[in-house]
């Protein structure tokens, strides 16, 4: 059927075989913060120390219960027909102080348990190694600003690979490297919670770039003939559009933007090991200016370029929103990375936002050129989407008609990027199955396709509109009927 650019025939069938998942993170809904000798991470510091880092000090010691309730999540995934489901291993569950020197095999029960419940019911597990819940003994030690935590990760991603992947095929080493790289090593809004403007972020980008690349070459030479598994990383990344579209400068502006979000770690692990020219050329003219005797982003050497280059089986991307972006003079005052690259991004004022107050702006159709963009750059890989979602405030009504609208929308670009674009995209993951814990943003801001009444000692789960049409998509593999 031929339909154009901009619009798009009543029934959208996706490819045979097409993947339909959701995902969440071990901190966010597991709870059981102590039990059974897990040992402490850095966000069950952080949010234990209170200061209103996090909304109304809420902390995840309890969170969905996931910990205790895996049964309840297997029923909502079993009844959403998912193909694919995601989640995190909580690194201090299975290695209490973070290193193999002391492994819990209460923790290795837990995930044996949800991997053997999944595929019993025909549903692949995606899990990923490390979502921002890093153990505290080793942050005690420098966390990732320091070098030597990439055997340390490489160790860690041995045992679980070890442990895991006779039946694990689809891993994830670290979860968005450039929002933790942000919000833990430059403004301090996430744990250790030490603002280090200068070279805190890119210190910790670099050494999160080499422990991927590092475990994934030990899953290639140590796993991959036997388990047959892939291997990548989670990137989060907007679209960002020029704010005047025939500007020049808000042009090159908006290549900056995205050559920060996601191109720094795209191009090295994609390309050629080595971050994008103009952004090492900015930052160290930057750092020049400001007295440093040499750039604060590192420098990679020929070896670890060679190490680096190739070290992903497919491209994973995370895209909830998208940005303006303008040329803006560095003005001086302290280092950051958008003054680095001279950039100032904002949303379009006709844009929605998905609630009152929310940093989410609902932008469909930035996914699409989103996908296009990696197409073109990347050589065409298979791309895995690993989180897509939209937040209601509390409370959220359960018939969240405005949200399951802007999932439609999306899944519509989806087929678009697809069928007009080419793009080999296999795997579309809704954030999130629950309701959770939202990081600094605590309880206040509900994503789950299943309501989760925190109030509720049972915690139990309840549907949200937006779950059971997402059934109906995963069950027709598309979209029937009217649109």
């Amino acid at each position: 059927m031929a339909f154009s650019s901009n619009s798009c025939p009543e029934e959208l069938t996706f490819p045979k075989g097409f993947g339909w998942g959701a995902a969440t993170a071990a901190y966010q809904v597991e709870g059981g913060w102590d039990a059974d000798g897990k040992g402490p991470n850095v966000w069950d510091t952080f949010t234990h120390q209170g200061g209103d880092r996090v909304f109304r000090n809420q902390t995840a010691d309890v969170a969905c219960g996931s910990y205790t309730l895996w049964e309840e999540d297997l029923k909502c995934i079993k009844q959403l027909g998912l193909t694919h489901y995601r989640f995190s291993l909580s690194w201090s569950r299975l290695l209490p102080d973070g290193t193999t020197g002391f492994i819990n095999q209460k923790g290795i029960d837990y995930y044996n348990k949800m991997i053997n419940d999944l595929l019993a019911n025909g549903i692949t597990p995606v899990v990923t190694l490390y979502h921002f819940d890093f153990p505290q003994p080793l942050e005690d030690q420098g966390g990732w600003k320091t070098g030597a935590i990439i055997e340390v990760f490489d160790a860690y991603a041995r045992f679980c690979f070890g442990t895991f992947g006779d039946r694990v095929k689809l891993w994830i080493t670290i979860n968005e490297p450039n929002i933790l790289a942000l919000f833990a090593y430059e403004t301090g809004m996430f744990p250790p919670g030490v603002p280090n403007p200068e070279i805190g972020a890119y210190q910790a980008v670099h050494n999160m770039i080499k422990a991927h690349a590092k475990a994934w070459h030990s899953y290639d030479s140590l796993f991959r003939k036997k388990q047959n598994g892939q291997v990548s990383v989670a990137l989060f990344s907007p679209w960002v559009a020029p704010a005047n579209p025939t500007s020049v400068a808000d042009q090159e502006a908006a290549k900056r933007a995205m050559a920060l979000a996601l191109d720094s770690f795209a191009k090295p692990i994609f390309i050629d090991g080595d971050y994008p020219a103009e952004l090492k050329s900015r930052v160290a003219a930057m750092s020049k200016k400001q007295g440093y005797a040499s750039s604060r982003l590192p420098e990679f050497t020929d070896e670890e370029k060679k190490m680096i280059k190739g070290t992903a089986d497919f491209f994973a991307v995370q895209y909830y929103t998208a940005s303006l972006a303008k040329h803006r003079e560095n003005s001086g005052g302290g280092p950051s990375l958008l003054k680095d690259i001279e950039v100032e991004v904002f949303p379009d004022p006709s844009w929605q936002a998905s609630y009152p107050g929310s940093w989410i702006y609902v932008v469909p159709w930035g996914i699409r050129e989103l996908l296009k963009n990696i197409k073109d750059t990347y050589n065409n890989p298979v791309i895995y989407i690993t989180e897509n979602g939209f937040p209601q405030g509390d409370p959220a009504p359960l018939d969240d008609t405005q949200r399951w609208e802007y999932f439609r929308q999306t899944i519509q670009e989806l087929y678009k990027a697809i069928h007009l674009d080419k793009v080999n995209l296999q795997l579309y993951c809704v954030w999130s199955l629950l309701d959770n814990f939202e990081w600094t943003e605590g309880y206040s801001n509900k994503f789950g396709l299943y309501q989760v009444d925190f109030e509720n000692p049972a915690l139990p789960r309840v549907p949200y509109k937006s779950a059971m049409e997402y059934a109906k998509v995963i069950q027709n593999n598309g979209i029937k009927g009217s649109l």
